[in-house]
């Protein structure tokens, strides 16, 4: 779609941004995943042990599948990661260790989104990070874009506002698309009253915003997030592209449980998409598993922060009955894909799990 005269889109030629590019989908191709080595005990409080040790695991696996890049906060956290990635048997050939200041480690919230130019070149996108409108330090994380823009030796644009009010306020973890123009949001996330984002942006602003960095030409609008989400309503643990028009939600059938208003909201409006969606659109339910609690606080666990790499697909388990269930329909909906299950009781503790953490880099085609 073309911008309207007024648009601060219309005016700005920074020589980065390609008209056309889109946002490439989590199974295409890429050259590596980025994740940062964890270090602040805060985000675990009580329990941070065992946490280095899930990273390891977490490194093992995706390191036989692609390249992974891994930011340490300075040189000792570099020489904590080194120890235990050889503890598991990771081949160092395969990642590479960094020495980036991080005062969080959930990159796919503080890191860039690549996106693709149709001549087929890749580069990253920097969204505003301002620690989910809830901490104050997060200076290091907001340069992470710049970091990570030069150590993969590519491209970055500064996404601006549509109101040219300065940068545009997003984390990744909030955008889900399916590589064709279609993209997953909640309002919850960017339209409810508890979100402090970008005041005086609305639906049209996102949307506008959505099509010219992520070449987003249909947006789906969720209701709310999953229960315990400390970032009020990030799509990535309740619903997921799989294919192009597959969807798989996260559903709470038990009507005693807080998550089942929730979701039985948010299957409403997948069908009522669907049903006006060119060639229709297939919707595929995950469970939920039991509530998991630590001190009297209930977590965002949930099956749907899975991520998919080169031939992988990693799953949060949580030592739970439907871990089963979760696990098998996933298998069945990347069946080229190896589907490996990830121990996560610990790891949402700090309020995010695997695909949280992650952050894809497509290869350039």
């Amino acid at each position: 779609m073309s911008e309207p005269a007024h648009s601060v889109y219309a005016r700005r030629d920074d020589g980065v941004h390609f008209p056309g590019q889109r946002m490439p989908a989590e199974w295409e191709t890429h050259a590596a995943t980025w994740i940062g080595w964890p270090h602040h005990r805060p985000d675990w409080p009580g329990k941070f042990e065992p946490i280095p040790w899930v990273y390891a695991e977490i490194v093992r696996v995706l390191h036989q599948h692609e390249q992974v890049e891994v930011l340490c906060d300075d040189e000792s956290v570099k020489d904590e990661a080194r120890a235990a990635l050889v503890a598991h048997d990771v081949n160092l050939e395969r990642v590479r260790l960094h020495v980036v200041g991080t005062d969080r480690v959930w990159l796919r919230d503080s890191a860039p989104t690549a996106v693709m130019a149709p001549n087929g070149t890749v580069h990253w996108v920097s969204w505003r990070f301002n620690a989910w409108a809830k901490y104050e330090n997060f200076s290091r994380d907001e340069l992470i874009g710049i970091s990570i823009a030069e150590l993969s030796g590519m491209d970055r644009e500064e996404a601006q506002r549509p109101d040219g009010a300065g940068r545009l306020v997003l984390e990744g973890g909030g955008i889900e698309t399916n590589g064709a123009g279609a993209l997953l949001v909640t309002e919850e996330w960017l339209l409810s009253d508890v979100q402090t984002r970008n005041p005086g942006l609305g639906r049209a602003d996102y949307e506008r915003a959505f099509d010219h960095y992520l070449g987003a030409t249909r947006t789906i609008w969720l209701g709310e997030g999953c229960v315990g989400d400390d970032t009020h309503g990030h799509v990535d643990d309740i619903a997921r592209f799989t294919d192009e028009r597959t969807i798989v939600l996260a559903v709470e059938d038990d009507p005693t449980d807080d998550n089942h208003k929730r979701s039985m909201d948010n299957v409403r409006r997948l069908e009522l998409a669907a049903s006006t969606w060119p060639g229709g659109l297939r919707i595929v339910r995950l469970p939920f598993p039991r509530p998991v609690m630590m001190q009297g606080e209930r977590l965002p666990a949930s099956y749907a922060n899975f991520y998919i790499a080169n031939g992988v697909v990693l799953v949060p388990t949580f030592n739970d009955r439907s871990d089963r269930t979760a696990l098998n329909t996933i298998a069945e909906l990347f069946p080229t894909h190896e589907v490996v299950g990830i121990h996560a009781v610990d790891l949402v503790w700090g309020l995010g799990t695997l695909h949280c953490l992650t952050q894809q880099q497509p290869a350039s085609r």
